[in-house]
């Protein structure tokens, strides 16, 4: 497939090194706010698994981006097999050219190029207010929802406080670095939770780990348990590796951690089915959050075992 092609009144480039901070600009414009720098180069430089910068750019004749989307490659071990797939990730057009069909235009260009890529099968968590064109538009399947658990923990909020002042922030990142030195790991992420129920999901090798690093996440440690975290003015778990009988001093632990940090709310997304889901859902309410949806591309794959957290998720 052409990584380039114009009909008059837009031109559409395949993402790559160079075009990367047009996705930037276009983000800032879309939600007015800004990314870290170098954010989007890093999410989506996929080497691990030998195919990068799979989406589309579109362009008004001016030159200025006007639409993006792409995917993120990954693998995928199900049943046995290990096979490369693609999550859905960043969807953004420019206030002034919506609903002009520039959304599904580059989707189904990219889901073409992933065809030529050999990905076999994509996979999103769309919002509800994305996921009708997924459905309606673009012939996704909805596989199941996942849910969400908030644990409260019961602190003033001072972090989020701290973090609106440059300078308190500063203080405020030696002070967690300070409380959280203990339980620290050196370890990048952790392998993925749902195989221990003989359920497929993403496959966290290392060089899968070592991608993963751009999410500014953490790994800790309270006893026996393992935890992949991500902070911000809530606490994400996105997996955990935790034996039952362990669970309660490990909630425990981490909730001591929260108030001291002065974050207020634990969350944990999970798919149904799961260990920790069942775990959970003895201790916590839980809430509806990301629907999970499945293109299959190609041949006939069972999505049915597929199962994920929150950190399977692009914004972990």
């Amino acid at each position: 497939m052409s990584n380039r092609r114009e009909n008059g009144l837009h031109t559409v480039e395949r993402l790559n090194a160079s075009n990367l901070s047009e996705v930037e600009k276009l983000y800032t414009i879309v939600y007015n706010k800004q990314v870290v720098p170098g954010y989007f180069a890093k999410k989506y430089n996929t080497a691990f698994t030998g195919i990068g910068y799979t989406g589309y750019m579109a362009y008004n004749p001016q030159g200025v981006p006007i639409a993006f989307y792409a995917v993120i490659p990954c693998f995928i071990k199900c049943g046995g097999e290990i096979i490369l797939a693609a999550q859905s990730a960043d969807t953004m057009t420019h206030p002034d050219h919506r609903n002009k069909g520039l959304f599904i235009e580059l989707a189904l260009t990219t889901f073409q190029l992933c065809r030529d890529l050999n990905i076999r099968l994509l996979f999103g968590f769309p919002n509800q207010n994305s996921l009708p064109g997924f459905v309606n538009k673009l012939d996704w399947q909805v596989a199941h929802t996942m849910d969400c658990f908030i644990i409260h923990a019961g602190s003033f909020p001072f972090k989020t406080i701290m973090g609106k002042i440059p300078l308190l922030n500063k203080l405020y990142t030696k002070y967690q670095q300070h409380t959280l030195t203990h339980y620290f790991s050196k370890q990048t992420g952790i392998s993925n939770s749902v195989f221990e129920n003989g359920y497929g999901g993403i496959y966290r090798d290392e060089s899968y780990l070592k991608y993963k690093a751009y999410g500014n996440t953490s790994v800790l440690q309270t006893g026996n348990s393992l935890l992949w975290i991500k902070f911000s003015e809530i606490l994400l778990i996105g997996d955990i590796l935790v034996q039952p009988d362990d669970f309660d001093d490990m909630i425990y632990t981490l909730k001591k951690l929260a108030r001291k940090l002065g974050i207020r709310q634990i969350h944990f997304h999970t798919s149904p089915g799961t260990t920790l889901h069942g775990l959970f859902a003895m201790r916590f309410n839980s809430t509806p959050s990301f629907p999970v949806i499945f293109k299959v591309l190609g041949d006939d794959l069972q999505t049915g075992k597929i199962k994920f957290t929150s950190a399977d998720i692009d914004t972990f």
